[in-house]
């Protein structure tokens, strides 16, 4: 990775750190824990990887030094992170959380994949996502981007469609996230991570099957391509075949009996 991309990435990492920011209540410390898991689920920290240092991140996620060290402490207990010490140490996302999460594997079967979502909870998931994300795509495909954006979003399209089958799910994330980000809108940025959240604990529960990850990609091409001609309606209409697709694995795999 040149010079460039790694300060492109960064800057695309503060910018969805902001977005996942706790809002400002009397559980302060709770919501920072919360969105510190919605940063590893989300894969903005991939597995392995450091986060940034305390005082920066504590600037990003706009809470105190105080609150931020309480809250990654409780996530090193569960697991879900590793804090070394000395040069070259930091706080850094864990390969495998002892937290019990992981996504569904291939042999999980149907019967048992949606026991835990009802119907109505699916439904709700995907209409909301329906509405955010087709909205994201045409807000997007309607700035006048900056040939910087234009790099960012090139940059994720290739580490999307180049991820692995295990990578694939983070990847996707991040790429819809870049497309968020560059409609300037910290609202859609916030927005898209909550879409992503929703759907991700949907997706976790189903078996990843190639054919359709290969569908996938080529509807991310038509997304981006759309995005970067300016053509907002066609962006619109390529995010709502994407999605459509998704949704049907999910009823299918999900649906109650």
């Amino acid at each position: 990775m040149t010079q460039a991309d790694e300060a492109q990435a960064s800057g695309s990492q503060v910018t969805a750190l902001r977005a996942i920011a706790p809002a400002r209540s009397g559980n302060i410390f709770e919501e920072t824990i919360e969105c510190l898991l919605q940063i590893i689920r989300l894969g903005i920290i991939p597995p392995g990887q450091r986060f940034p240092p305390e005082r920066e991140l504590a600037e990003q996620l706009r809470v105190s030094r105080a609150t931020l060290r309480e809250a990654i402490s409780e996530l090193q207990t569960a697991g879900w992170v590793s804090v070394r010490r000395g040069r070259g140490g930091g706080t850094f996302v864990s390969s495998a959380p002892a937290g019990g999460w992981a996504p569904a594997s291939a042999s999980d079967t149907g019967a048992n994949l949606g026991a835990e979502f009802s119907a109505m909870e699916v439904e709700d998931t995907l209409t909301w996502r329906r509405v955010i994300e087709m909205g994201v795509a045409e807000v997007a495909a309607g700035q006048d981007l900056t040939a910087p954006q234009r790099g960012q979003l090139a940059a994720a399209m290739d580490t999307s469609r180049q991820s692995s089958l295990a990578e694939y799910r983070r990847l996707d994330s991040q790429l819809h996230l870049t497309w968020a980000q560059v409609t300037g809108s910290p609202s859609l940025v916030r927005s898209m991570v909550e879409s992503r959240t929703r759907a991700n604990k949907l997706l976790e529960r189903i078996p990843m099957i190639e054919p359709n990850l290969v569908h996938s990609h080529e509807q991310h091409q038509r997304i981006h391509n759309a995005i970067l001609a300016g053509d907002a309606a066609a962006a619109r209409t390529a995010m709502a075949e994407h999605l459509d697709g998704t949704a049907a694995l999910l009823r299918g795999f999900l649906a109650e009996p």
